[in-house]
């Protein structure tokens, strides 16, 4: 048991520290192309805060551990709003901006209500996994255009500028590659010693992945948001929350679909499905209620994501 919590621990180091390499390389990459910096944060720098996930679903999926990779996917939609946005609006209050308000908080909650109709009949397959990735490519699609036609008429992005060092393309390159080799043995050793820990406490692997598994994949998150606050960058702690949480059910769950399709545990639905979708309504609603009364979300609603999740942690553990 312990040689596998150290495994873990060195798999999430393996995952976070891939992921930033992976990032520093493919943004060089972009950069030396000519791409333009709002696209890179569109794209490669939201993709890697949610890389953990991504391969470590993957990886579980081959491996036929669906559960794993299903809990993750909502476990860390759970713990991204409960504990790092709220812990981040404990910190300091948060603005919402309005073209999330407009846009990505929309696509959320419809994200959020297509996933728990494809999860209604309590199993996971070819044709909802290709669902899922219909819905991300339109939204991706539409992401790219809007870019395009802000770039197009000369408007300003209010996108934070990203600070990314000129290296050559040579060194960007290597610095990808060995980002992704970190990526993919990282994932392989996190759900490798995740599967073992589940068999010897006698827990189902969708517990680890709901646990385990998604704590540690969504510590960039968690990062990224403290971080966000505490340099007055409020607006992208909650865009990143938003970002993440749309990418891990249209990344994360078409993995077990397509690579290891079956049945669904039906506590993933009525349990941990049903508090994803009333913490994502909950953020939607008080995020539209600032927007209309013209206040920040304080304190108060922190406090509320952090209840919220440890009252859905607490009924998980007495399930146990």
């Amino acid at each position: 048991m312990l040689l596998d919590v150290v495994i873990v621990v060195f798999g999430f180091l393996g995952l976070i520290w891939g992921a930033d390499k992976f990032v520093a390389g493919a943004s060089a990459i972009a950069l030396n192309l000519g791409v333009a910096p709002l696209m890179i944060g569109l794209t490669i720098v939201a993709f890697g805060t949610s890389a953990p996930e991504f391969f470590s679903s993957a990886v579980a999926a081959l491996e036929q551990q669906a559960p794993i990779a299903i809990g993750n996917a909502l476990g860390s939609n759970i713990f991204n709003i409960g504990v790092a946005l709220g812990i981040a609006t404990l910190l300091r209050p948060i603005t919402p901006p309005k073209s999330l308000i407009k846009k990505e908080l929309p696509a959320l909650l419809l994200v959020t209500i297509v996933t728990g109709i494809l999860f209604a009949d309590l199993h996971l397959g070819l044709n909802d996994s290709l669902i899922l990735i219909g819905v991300l490519g339109f939204l991706a699609y539409r992401l790219v255009r809007q870019g395009r036609r802000k770039q197009e008429r000369g408007e300003e992005s209010d996108e934070e500028e990203l600070d990314i060092p000129p290296v050559n393309i040579l060194r960007a390159t290597l610095m990808l590659l060995f980002g992704l080799l970190l990526l993919v043995i990282g994932a392989e050793a996190l759900i490798g010693a995740a599967s073992s820990i589940a068999t010897r406490m006698g827990v189902s692997s969708a517990i680890i992945g709901l646990t385990i598994v998604a704590l540690g994949t969504s510590l960039p998150e968690l990062a990224a948001c403290v971080a966000s606050v505490l340099r007055g960058h409020s607006d992208l702690a909650l865009g990143n929350i938003v970002g993440s949480n749309i990418l891990n059910l249209l990344v994360v769950l078409p993995f077990p679909g397509l690579l290891a399709a079956g049945s669904i545990e039906s506590s993933l639905f009525y349990r941990d499905y049903a508090t994803m979708l009333i913490m994502t309504l909950v953020l939607a609603a008080i995020c539209y209620w600032t927007a209309k009364t013209g206040k920040n979300i304080g304190r108060g609603s922190g406090a509320v994501f952090v209840l919220m999740y440890l009252c859905w942690f607490l009924v998980m553990y007495q399930q146990i």
